[in-house]
């Protein structure tokens, strides 16, 4: 989950080609700027759509059966009843085929599938980083290849200047390997959610830096004794995410393969032993001490909405401020009024607080998107897969589709873009219509995982309370994002090196991360915990990952 997005990304070594495929239905591809081959699918045309352009509707010119990789919630599995994929096949001639896998194990699954050849040809769900796994494999294919053959992908990418990010997905071939979910605003998905009333009145007011969220939390704990007013609900890697940029690092979900640019020194570095990563530990462990904060939903397993024990305490009174979503605000709130009454509290997500790095949040990003099979290469329709995902994902008549459901049926649309759900149709996840029988998400499908994926602006703030609009408007007003890391991709002989090395180190940092935290190990051995890192071969993987940046750097 790296939800989360913004602007800067100076890292960038290529110009973005943008443009439509010719008539020749080449797509032309760079395995660097310099070096261009032409990939002929003009034959594979089965239910190709003549004259297909961005923001047109997509319909195949004859039916069309595409598999896809489905994840389950717990909350929300696939009924008969869901009206979602009757709808995609009556406007796209396209019908959805799925595989089915858990959200419990979802990438391990996910991972099996690929590696054996047995994945559907679309593959969604997927974050930046995530197709590095599958590139030497030849699992997945290069999306980079046909990208001139989606002018959806290609217009928004251009409008919402994207291309500087995109041209960071390149893999050490030149190629990338998974196509984005688009955001046109991006704002950390996760922060702080707050009991903004109990901060007002007793807390002294919102914080802006952790050091005011930690004399406010005292206050609030004098208040009331019986609590421990802050919890993640995450296992402690959202917190630890959306924190650690304020302190200058890298940690939790943002953690990634560990490396991050030192700019003083003009190279990578690997963030856990960084004194900055062990300021914001002291930090953390401080509050701790303190009974500042509920142990327990920093280790309480979390299943896929996060530990279901932090809402019930935010309902009683024994936590004020947590990690979450806006939904996991309407959540909260949800649970107030049930405790304390409708209209009695005031809930809330505020911009990820500050710290001795600044006012910093993290870098701009995207948003999950997919990949392709690489079997689907040789399928006689795939001009049309690519034409159908181009749609799905990035056309914005399908995103609205996806999020609301059918205009006139599920919702109505003022002149201004306002839309407004029918009183037939609840969406109890945004707390919407609550008395009506039928839910858009739950019994239709709609506002589903792929609903997430793109997003303009105005579409986001379509299902946005008027404190999320605030919560955006706050952060792009008052928040920096940090630049992204310059690229490193690893050359195929160098990625089981890289993965040997980099998943034990990062075991040994969240064990240890949270240890420490907890006070389940001293930090007075900090420096052990350091020297046991070294021991496991970090210097020789921080030695890697900077020659792949210096190798890229120069071919760029």
């Amino acid at each position: 989950m790296t939800a989360h997005m913004f602007k800067d990304s100076r890292f960038s070594r290529r110009t973005f080609v943008t443009g439509i495929a010719a008539a020749g239905l080449l797509a032309m591809v760079g395995c660097s700027s310099k070096s261009k081959e032409a990939v002929d699918i003009s034959s594979q045309n089965v239910g190709y759509m003549e004259g297909y352009t961005a923001d047109m509707q997509f319909k195949a010119s004859e039916p069309l059966d595409l598999s896809l990789l489905w994840t389950d919630w717990p909350d929300t599995p696939v009924k008969d009843s869901w009206e979602i994929f009757k709808e995609i096949k009556e406007r796209t001639n396209v019908n959805l085929s799925l595989t089915h896998i858990p959200f419990s194990d979802a990438k391990e699954k996910r991972s099996l599938l690929i590696s054996a050849g047995d994945a559907p040809s679309i593959i969604p769900l997927v974050y930046t980083g995530e197709e590095e796994a599958f590139v030497s494999s030849g699992a997945v294919l290069p999306l980079s290849d046909y990208s001139d053959l989606m002018p959806n992908f290609q217009k928004y990418v251009k409008e919402w200047d994207l291309e500087e990010m995109i041209e960071n997905l390149r893999q050490s071939d030149g190629k990338y390997y998974m196509m984005p979910g688009l955001q046109e605003v991006s704002v950390p998905v996760f922060s702080l959610v707050l009991r903004k009333d109990v901060f007002q009145e007793v807390g002294g007011g919102i914080p802006n830096t952790w050091d005011e969220l930690r004399a406010a939390l005292v206050k609030i704990k004098a208040k009331y004794p019986d609590s421990y007013p802050l919890a993640d609900g995450f296992e402690g890697q959202s917190l630890l995410n959306y924190a650690a940029r304020a302190f200058g690092t890298q940690a939790g979900w943002g953690f990634g393969n560990g490396m991050m640019w030192d700019e003083a020194a003009g190279k990578l570095k690997y963030a856990a032993t960084s004194n900055e990563y062990k300021e914001m530990v002291t930090f953390f462990h401080g509050l701790v001490k303190d009974g500042l904060v509920d142990t327990e939903s920093l280790t309480a397993a979390d299943a896929g909405g996060g530990n279901a024990t932090v809402s019930e305490k935010f309902a009683k009174n024994q936590i004020f401020a947590a990690s979450g979503s806006t939904n996991t605000a309407i959540e909260y709130s949800t649970a107030l009024d049930k405790t304390l009454g409708a209209g009695k509290h005031q809930v809330g997500l505020v911009p990820p607080p500050g710290g001795p790095a600044g006012d910093t949040v993290e870098p701009r990003n995207f948003w999950h998107g997919f990949m392709i099979s690489s079997k689907a290469k040789d399928a006689s329709n795939f001009q049309a897969l690519l034409q159908f995902l181009d749609w799905f994902y990035y056309n914005p008549d399908a995103r609205e589709l996806l999020r609301w459901g059918v205009e006139g049926k599920h919702y109505t649309k003022a002149a201004d873009g306002t839309i407004t759900l029918k009183d037939e149709y609840s969406l109890k996840a945004r707390n919407l219509n609550l008395n009506a029988k039928i839910d858009l998400e739950i019994d239709l499908g709609f506002a589903t995982f792929p609903s997430e994926s793109t997003e303009s602006r105005k579409l986001k703030e379509s299902y946005s309370t008027p404190e999320d609009v605030e919560y955006i408007d706050a952060v792009l007003s008052s928040r920096t994002p940090l630049a992204p890391a310059p690229p490193a991709p690893l050359e195929e002989a160098e990625l089981e090196q890289a993965s040997l090395a980099s998943t034990p180190l990062k075991d040994t940092v969240e064990t240890n991360t949270l240890k420490f935290i907890l006070g389940q190990r001293d930090l007075g051995e900090w420096d052990k915990f350091v020297s046991e890192l070294e021991g496991q071969g970090l210097a020789s993987y921080v030695d890697l990952m900077n020659s792949a940046r210096e190798r890229f750097a120069a071919k760029s």
